[in-house]
């Protein structure tokens, strides 16, 4: 299923000047303006403005009366233009399939990407915390189409509207007609008509309105509910590696695929060792030959440049494209590279536990399929609490531990138990040991016990543990088995805990 985010940027000229001119100083309000060829008019009105009744080609000498201390100043739309493209090129860290949408939107094709970020609500959260860190007012809309997202974005109820999949039709009817990106002529025409509404266009006859108001009235109409396909033309960044194929024939078997990418992946490692650099993301972008575009996306761990290790990225994601009836281009871009490592800088990751084996491999597999964000690993951290002894880091980290870990005399278990289980102590010896307890249903009598290992609470963690104690035992039972308990306090003084018995580890 196609996916599509239209970003909107309501005051995107005021927004950019603020950007390129932080410390200029600013009255009331901010105009941009221009020349239209017999006066100087308004380009583009910030929000102030816009609430005193200033719009776009209204006469400047016109908002001047509006606002006494308004702060005006000359826009430039050819470099707003393109800086606009720069911004659909910095969005490439979202998705495979990005494009500036004149004069003041983005698209991006997040087919298949939602995953990588915990979900298309999440996504949109991220997107949207990052736009406004940067300075600009956001509005966004995730649909099927790039029209209907186009549309629901600028009239939309909510600033983020998340359409879900197939429900483009009931989404588009209440918007009004102006939301399908037709000539102003064209709106007022149909609004003389009765039509409002675009539920009340899709729901009239074609071949009247066809005749009156032209091809492009219904053209618009079905890009945006999914009918003709409306292709998203990819902005390419500067530095990019690239390699392209074009079929003499469409193609679409999983085995043509995969021979494709192979060249394309062998191009790519060349130009990467030559520039001894490691590939650290890519985008396969397939073209149909009905125009539409399938995107694919990897990301490794570290930079790669071995041709076999990125071609079996790769080719797992060969069951995500859909080659409708035929692929008759396949590019693949390097949109990040870093430059290798080597060998002796390798981590663990990198390199195996042995320095033979290689599972950075097994990583990179496991964040495609899976998302990056669910694939963890776990390295130490300073504390004697044994819960609280490790953390989860990502396992791109190059981190390799949150704090200085320190030094555990005793032994400890592969298995932890959290929380700690609570387990009822029948019989304990002078010395504190258990003797018998009951857990899991029936009762264990220990014949051998290890202990204790007195383990005081953290008093800068929390105020409750000043005076917190456990007292932990290595306990064999009849059947063999080990077991890692500890008591809630010291024994003797009840400040230091209840007494409370409970099950830490398995050996």
């Amino acid at each position: 299923m196609r996916r599509i985010l239209s970003i909107w940027l309501p005051l995107w000229h005021t927004d950019l000047w603020r950007r390129r001119h932080p410390q200029e100083t600013r009255g009331a309000g901010l105009v941009l303006h221009e020349h239209d060829g017999r006066r100087p008019v308004v380009m583009a009105a910030d929000l102030i403005a816009r609430q005193a009744g200033i719009r776009p080609a209204m006469a400047l000498a016109h908002a001047r009366s509006l606002i006494a201390d308004l702060a005006t100043c000359e826009g430039n739309r050819k470099e707003d233009e393109a800086a606009l493209e720069r911004l659909a090129a910095w969005c490439l860290w979202l998705c495979p399939l990005t494009s500036a949408d004149p004069p003041d939107g983005v698209w991006c094709d997040t087919s298949g990407c939602a995953h990588l970020y915990g979900g298309e609500d999440a996504m949109l959260a991220v997107v949207r915390e990052k736009l406004e860190a940067l300075g600009y007012h956001v509005r966004l809309a995730l649909a099927d189409t790039p029209g209907a997202a186009h549309a629901l974005a600028r009239f939309g109820r909510g600033r983020d509207t998340l359409v879900p999949p197939r429900g483009t039709t009931a989404a588009l009817d209440p918007l009004p007609v102006a939301a399908l990106r037709l000539p102003a002529e064209t709106c007022e025409g149909l609004i003389r008509l009765g039509f409002t509404r675009i539920g009340d266009l899709r729901r009239t006859a074609r071949a009247p309105l066809t005749r009156r108001f032209g091809d492009i009235l219904m053209h618009r109409l079905d890009e945006a509910l999914g009918v003709r396909p409306e292709p998203i033309r990819p902005v390419i960044p500067p530095d990019a590696i690239r390699a392209q194929r074009q079929m003499l024939e469409p193609i679409g078997t999983a085995e043509a695929l995969t021979t494709v990418i192979a060249e394309l992946v062998d191009d790519i490692s060349e130009t990467l060792s030559q520039r001894g650099q490691g590939a650290r993301q890519m985008d396969l972008v397939c073209e149909r030959v009905d125009g539409t575009l399938q995107p694919v996306r990897v990301g490794t761990a570290s930079p790669v440049d071995q041709a076999a290790h990125l071609r079996r990225l790769l080719e797992e994601r060969i069951a995500v494209i859909e080659p409708g009836f035929g692929i008759e281009v396949m590019t693949l871009t390097v949109s990040r590279h870093e430059a290798r490592q080597t060998t002796g800088d390798q981590t663990v990751l990198e390199r195996g536990h042995d320095g033979e084996g290689d599972l950075s491999c097994l990583v990179d597999r496991l964040c495609n399929r899976v998302g990056a964000a669910r694939v963890f690993r776990l390295a130490p951290r300073a504390s004697q609490i044994p819960e609280r002894a490790q953390a989860q880091c990502p396992v791109t980290s190059e981190q390799d531990a949150v704090d200085v870990a320190p030094a555990f005399p005793f032994v400890r278990p592969i298995r932890l138990l959290d929380p700690p289980k609570p387990l009822r102590v029948e019989a304990e010896a002078e010395s504190g040991a258990p003797q018998r307890f009951l857990w899991d249903g029936r009762m264990h009598c220990v014949l051998a016990t290890d202990g204790p290992e007195r383990i005081q609470g953290e008093w800068w963690f929390s105020d409750s543990e000043f005076h917190a104690a456990r007292d932990y035992w290595i306990t064999e039972t009849e059947d063999g088995e080990r077991f890692w308990l500890y008591r809630q306090g010291d024994g003797t003084h009840s400040w230091t805990g209840d007494g409370a018995w409970f099950l830490h580890g398995l050996f």
